[in-house]
């Protein structure tokens, strides 16, 4: 027997189907109130006053939305039977204007208001955070490839091999890529991302981007001031030669147009990016312009540049927040980027500690070994740089709000 077919009695209360759908304001028990005028209220042996609240939408007018986030219970209160209170519906919650942050001289600022001109201060420190991480590394790959018998004897067996080991042609075409050629293509990602920047009126990113450079440029000083002591006899120039100067002027075009252009071009650009970036870093040591140790410390120090730079992203900065959106793109390219960089980094390490006897001896079979590990860690660390800083750029740049990354939180469906 249904619901609608079981009689009902003021003893025999009725029992809802709990797979029916359910409506809150219909089938909220009304509140019981101690009778004042001998009147009923909702369902029978229910007594209430005449002029006591008799169901939920009596005692408040609720107003929920997938927009709200906040309490503001609005509505004048006073004494007297005359009061507002005493009016159904006169009490309104309405949750989008309670302070959820500090208030300012115009009121309240809510959680939203203060990521539309900044991003959310736990995306700025883990900026600085991945930063602090890629200049540990710079100085890693400097202690390792400068300072140690093993890195000073991996650095001249791959500068002096790398071209002759790589497979088929492709260590002749990196061989033979000149100075000119590097500038110029690393200026025209410079140039393209100065011109996207401007066109979009993207006034205080373009103030990134000096700062960007200028640390990027600061970076290639290092080169006259970090001393190289004499460990072994190599057959490469003695003369300290960290970081590549190449390097890490390719790596910062390629990362500024990376961070200028829109969200859906962030991966594509970051793409292209990374691809020309390793192209450079490779043909750096198979010309023998720098030692592999060089190379890595350049990605390290441009990556975390351009993350420190991320730490202060505001305003325009920032993605409009009527175009936040999530991008596959970004999420794809991205996690792929960071994954696979982190395990190449690691393989890297792994073959490199396998021929250190051959490389103290010089052996002939430590060629072929040291030249696949110093390729497979010039690639990974450029997808890890690109992965990190591309991932950090859409949170910068669209934080996760109701306005942005992922769009407004699961809310449950209006009723109509």
């Amino acid at each position: 027997m249904s619901d609608e077919q079981r009689p009902t009695t003021p003893e025999s209360p009725q029992i809802r189907d709990p797979h029916a759908p359910v409506n809150l304001l219909r089938d909220f028990e009304p509140l019981d109130f101690p009778s004042t005028s001998g009147t009923s209220a909702g369902r029978p042996g229910a007594a209430a006053s005449a002029t006591s609240p008799r169901s939920l939408s009596e005692v408040a007018d609720l107003d929920f939305s997938d927009t709200q986030d906040g309490l503001d219970i609005s509505g004048a209160s006073g004494q007297g039977p005359s009061s507002k209170r005493n009016i159904p519906g006169a009490a309104r919650i309405d949750l989008r204007a309670a302070p959820t942050g500090p208030t300012t001289s115009d009121g309240p600022r809510s959680d939203d208001e203060r990521l539309v001109a900044r991003p959310r201060t736990s995306s700025r420190v883990l900026c600085v955070v991945l930063a602090l991480l890629l200049f540990a590394a710079a100085a890693g790959a400097y202690w390792f490839g400068v300072r140690t018998e093993t890195g000073q004897a991996f650095d001249d067996m791959v500068e002096t091999n790398l071209a002759a080991n790589l497979p088929g042609s492709l260590g002749t075409l990196l061989a033979a890529v000149t100075h000119l050629a590097v500038v110029a293509g690393s200026v025209a990602f410079a140039v393209v991302a100065a011109i996207v920047v401007i066109v979009r009126r993207r006034w205080w990113l373009l103030g990134q981007l000096v700062a960007f450079g200028l640390l990027c440029f600061a970076a290639s000083f290092l080169k006259d001031v970090l001393p190289r002591p004499f460990i072994i006899h190599t057959q490469i120039d003695a003369a300290n030669s960290a970081p590549s100067g190449h390097t890490l002027l390719a790596v910062a075009a390629s990362l500024a147009l990376a961070l200028v252009v829109s969200r859906g071009w962030r991966w594509v650009a970051a793409l292209a990016g990374g691809l020309w970036s390793a192209f450079v870093a490779l043909s750096v040591v198979a010309g023998k312009w720098h030692r592999p140790s060089d190379v890595v410390m350049a990605l390290a120090l441009a990556g975390g540049a351009a993350l420190l730079t991320l730490a202060f992203t505001r305003a325009s900065g920032m993605d409009a927040t009527g175009t936040r959106r999530s991008s596959a793109g970004v999420q794809v390219v991205g996690s792929i980027a960071i994954t696979a960089g982190a395990f190449a980094c690691l393989y890297a390490a792994y073959v490199i500690w396998q021929v250190v006897p051959g490389l103290l001896m010089s052996a002939q079979w430590a060629r072929s070994g040291s030249t696949l590990a110093a390729t497979i860690l010039i690639v990974g660390t450029v997808a890890l740089v690109f992965g990190l800083v591309l991932a950090m750029r859409q949170v910068t740049a669209a934080p996760l709000t109701k306005l942005g990354l992922v769009g407004a939180p699961p809310a449950p469906p209006k009723r109509r």
